[in-house]
């Protein structure tokens, strides 16, 4: 396929990266037939920046072409003088035609514009010689690259080791093209006069089965879930019943079986309060519900157990810890206890006392061939085993595993009827075969609702899933929701999410191919790799599957017999550096390097010329020394590419998750993924030493982190971001030479990178007025607290200004001998800069900053909108950015929050600043004609 001349793509040139980190930050809020409620996976990227990143990998920048604009220029008679101007402006208008086309394709809500697609479909031919190549990610998992391939219509291949990740690739680049156009075999299907186009066919049948298996499921174990009655006689359906776990209080003047409640709340919306009441009777907790606010549980009363710190008994208050609690739980002394019920009424919920009634018809004998495999042992992803929960039947009531055990027996049953039911010339089996998957995969949905780790949510009065984190946590007061009815943990919404992306499918190329692979042992021959590997051991992704797999093996092992043959996923050779399971750290960090530079290798040795291949990173950079700040999740995934003879051709972060997100504060984990691009060094690429290298990124780095900042990327992702660019220079020498001859290693180049990192913004500095540079120093030496007059004095005169000139500004206060830069607690809301005498960019910035936080992006805009014409409002983010160094290394989190979320709101910002200057606009205007009438 290769022309013998290289073709620098999109992806190493422009992007319009804004655009495209917009629709990606979006995309995490849209549920509705989105290809994540499929079946949950761990740290999906978003098809926005999945689809967007394969057509830069493979559409050529125009400056590719410039030949071919000199021959059009000629042909048009262009004078000789004006050719490159011209030539120029033809590159800048084509590209920004292409950028258009990626903007457009950004946006979920133009999936179904056709006209579109076949743009860029043809741009993707146009620049491949109409033969565009096959895509493939060796580490599939939620199958987000082969969707977006396929849907690009390209060849798209998605191999992982882990069988659920596997399944959930079938489940869309593979099942779906088989039967496209294809109408439904239920009886009962919706006529369809418009025809069935995709696979919306199979999704009907999908529901209509899934329907039978409620229907009969009902017949079968409907009398377990009662419904709620009301002193009147009256009826509702149950939307869950809150359950706490017990133990017996080790106090033996007491004795009762105390309940470990996280929280007492049950409703928390404004008006509709309601919370649990314990009282203990005759030696037993009894349950009533409290509605009057003014006796509710405050932050002191409010439960009885915290998992750090242990907990206490409802009735004699002895302090119980989480020692007892373990040991209680391994000798199967932990019981359950019913606190609440939870009803539907009118557009409200209703909370009634627990009965006699709903605490016997729960007690349900175990079913058998339940899932009873032994949870992995993992104290980092699962926490469930230190209480006695050690195997998966553990997980759940008895009540939940005979629902789960019903549905999944009912797969089975529905595919026979699946195959009864087939009239037309398809093969019956495969189609039956395609609809049993999805009847188990909707099982296996219900699973992550239907279990005794879900929690009531209070603020939002419904059920929450298990994997609400990349973990399996203890839960002690749970909530059980029925399997029945169109509430949150029904069967019939679990697969109605999942039928909805089914339909929505659009198949533009020939099906795909998903198998379970090893990817340091498969080969890329003839096929361009785009990928998003392990994050080194930020999550346990076979330990966790587990969860899903014991079901999906339960339900449909007959139909996918090469995925579900073993008891549990795969765990030996999971790319993934788990100590527990590789010998500790040292261990598990030699299996994942080896595992890594294996990929790369085979990856190298296939490679195609005419395309770079694309890599999704995002592992927070924490390992720091004296020698600088680097990351072992970083220094792997690089040193694996460079090792073998891979250069960084271009760097994008990637906004591919909210920063809201429950792993955002405090763990190794990112609101930005970086994507590399890169291609085969070239042989004898050359050789530098050490100071050519600092030289090289001190004239790179620069203008790269202005780009970032004057961008979407966050100052919390500043550092990783600028991983690329810096990379790009190391990886495109041979070696890089210290002083007595030996390499520069990835890890030192790593710490380098930062370095020059810090100088830069440290730089950045100089830009600012007298009085920031000041506030900006001693911000990094003493924070918000006291220091002595004259340090101030000092610093004062070295950045040439004057103490009495900084108190006047408002942002400094000097007494009795001590000077302190005021903090976002001294600010007042009132703050009006252009009423303020001496406006600095500190002040403003802080303030702004402070504004965003207490009250939103109108007050925020506001602020600058006062003092736009006094300061540079550019300037207030790039101090942003520094102010976020210099608290993340002061280690005030608090502050480098707020650094950090006005830089990342700047948009919002400087769109409310707009609008408010717009509204003064008017407002003034309006004054000058009034008085000139006065007049």
């Amino acid at each position: 396929m290769s022309t013998g001349v290289e073709k620098r793509k999109l992806i190493e040139v422009s992007i319009p990266l804004e655009a495209i980190n917009e629709q990606a930050a979006r995309e995490k809020s849209i549920r509705h037939g989105h290809p994540s409620t499929l079946h949950l996976w761990w740290a999906r990227r978003p098809l926005a920046a999945a689809r967007c990143v394969l057509f830069a990998q493979l559409v050529d920048d125009p400056s590719s072409n410039v030949d071919q604009y000199r021959a059009e220029a000629a042909e048009h008679g262009i004078d000789d003088a004006e050719v490159d101007t011209w030539v120029e402006s033809r590159v800048e208008s084509e590209r920004e035609r292409l950028h258009r086309i990626l903007t457009e394709l950004a946006d979920w809500d133009n999936l179904n514009d056709e006209v579109l697609w076949d743009e860029a479909r043809k741009e993707i031919l146009a620049s491949t010689g109409g033969n565009p190549p096959p895509i493939v990610d060796p580490f599939a998992g939620g199958g987000a690259i082969p969707l977006e391939a396929q849907r690009l219509g390209l060849e798209a291949h998605a191999s992982d080791l882990n069988p659920v990740a596997v399944l959930i690739n079938r489940a869309m680049i593979e099942i779906p093209p088989k039967f496209v156009g294809m109408s439904p075999v239920h009886p009962n299907a919706e006529a369809n006069t418009l025809g069935w186009s995709g696979a919306q066919g199979l999704a009907e049948d999908v529901r209509r089965y899934g329907e039978w298996m409620r229907d009969e499921a009902e017949k079968r174990i409907g009398d377990l879930y009662p419904k709620a009655t009301f002193e009147d006689g009256t009826e509702a359906p149950v939307i869950a019943w809150i359950w706490a776990r017990t133990v017996t209080c080790p106090n033996p003047a007491c004795g009762i079986e105390m309940p470990l409640v996280r929280s007492w709340w049950l409703g928390k919306k404004k008006g509709k309060e309601a919370y649990v009441v314990p009282e203990v009777v005759n030696g037993e907790v009894e349950f009533s519900i409290g509605h009057d606010t003014a006796q509710a549980p405050t932050k002191e009363t409010d439960g009885t157990w915290d998992g750090k710190r242990g907990g206490h008994c409802v009735s004699c208050l002895t302090a119980v810890s989480s020692g007892y609690v373990k040991e209680q739980g391994h000798n199967g002394a932990i019981g359950a206890t019913l606190m609440a019920v939870v009803a539907q009424g009118q557009r409200r919920r209703l909370y009634l006392p627990p009965t006699q009634e709903h605490v016997d018809v729960s007690k349900v004998s175990r079913p058998g061939n339940v899932p009873n495999q032994k949870l992995a042992y993992d104290p980092k992803n699962v926490w469930v085993p230190q209480y006695g929960l050690t195997r998966f039947s553990d997980l759940f009531t008895n009540r939940q595993l005979t629902a789960l055990t019903t549905f999944s027996d009912l797969v089975g049953e529905a595919r026979d009827k699946v195959v009864t039911d087939v009239r037309d010339d398809r093969d019956a089996e495969a189609y039956a075969d395609a609809v049993a998957t999805y009847l188990g995969m909707g099982v296996s949905r219900l699973s992550d609702i239907a279990n005794s780790l879900c929690r009531w949510e209070s603020s939002k009065s419904q059920v929450r899933n298990l994997f609400g984190r990349q973990a399996i946590p203890m839960v002690w007061d749970f909530a059980e929701a029925p399997p029945f009815g169109k509430a949150a943990g029904s069967f019939e919404v679990s697969l109605g999410s999942l039928a909805k992306v089914l339909e929505r499918i659009e198949v533009k190329a020939p099906a795909g191919v998903a198998v379970q692979q090893d990817a340091s042992s498969r080969t890329y021959s003839g096929m361009v790799l785009s990928t998003d590997p392990p994050y080194y051991d930020n999550i346990g992704y076979s330990d966790l599957s587990d969860f899903f797999y014991v079901w999906l093996r339960r339900s449909i092992r007959q139909v996918h017999p090469d995925l579900f043959g073993s008891m549990l996923v795969p765990k030996d050779d999971e790319l993934v550096a788990n100590p527990y399971r590789h010998d500790g750290r040292a261990g598990a960090q030699k299996f994942f390097e080896d595992g890594f530079r294996d990929v790369f290798a085979h990856a190298r040795e296939s490679a195609l010329e005419d395309f770079p291949i694309t890599v999704y990173y995002a592992f927070k950079q924490a390992d720091t020394s004296e020698a600088g700040t680097a990351s072992t999740g970083w220094e792997t995934l690089l040193e694996g590419m460079v090792r073998n003879r891979w250069q960084v051709t271009g760097t994008w972060p990637m906004r591919s998750e909210l920063t809201n997100r429950m792993l955002a504060s405090g763990t190794n984990a990112l609101a930005s993924s970086i994507v590399l691009s890169l291609r085969p060094r070239k042989d004898n690429a050359g050789v530098i030493d050490k100071r050519q290298f600092r030289d090289e990124l001190l004239g790179e780095l620069p203008d790269k982190l202005r780009e970032m900042q004057q961008g979407t990327i966050a100052p919390v992702d500043l550092a990783q971001a600028a991983i690329g660019p810096g990379m790009a220079v190391y990886s495109k020498y041979d070696r890089v030479l210290e002083a007595d001859g030996s390499s520069v290693t990835v890890r030192q180049a790593l710490q380098l990178i930062n370095t020059v990192i810090d100088e830069v913004l440290d730089e950045q500095e100089g830009d600012f007025d007298s009085y920031t540079r000041w506030c900006v120093k001693w911000f990094a030496q003493f924070g918000f607290n006291t220091a002595a007059y004259g340090t101030a004095e000092t610093l004062a005169s070295a950045t040439n200004t004057s103490l009495r000139g900084l108190v006047r500004t408002g942002a400094v206060e000097s007494t009795g001998g001590k000077v302190r830069l005021l903090g976002p607690e001294d600010f007042e809301d009132s703050y009006r800069p252009e009423k303020d005498n001496v406006v600095m960019l500190w002040e403003i910035a802080i303030r702004t900053a402070t504004a965003l936080d207490r009250n939103g992006v109108v007050d925020a805009g506001r602020i600058l909108s006062g003092a736009a014409d006094r300061i540079d409002v550019g300037a207030v983010k790039e101090l942003a950015f520094l102010g976020f160094k210099l608290a993340e290394k002061r280690k005030d989190s608090a502050t480098a929050r707020l650094f950090n979320a006005l830089a990342t709101s700047w948009p919002e910002v400087t769109a409310a600043m707009e609008s408010a200057e717009k509204s003064d606009s008017i407002g003034t205007q309006g004054t000058l004609d009034l008085e000139g009438e006065l007049d």
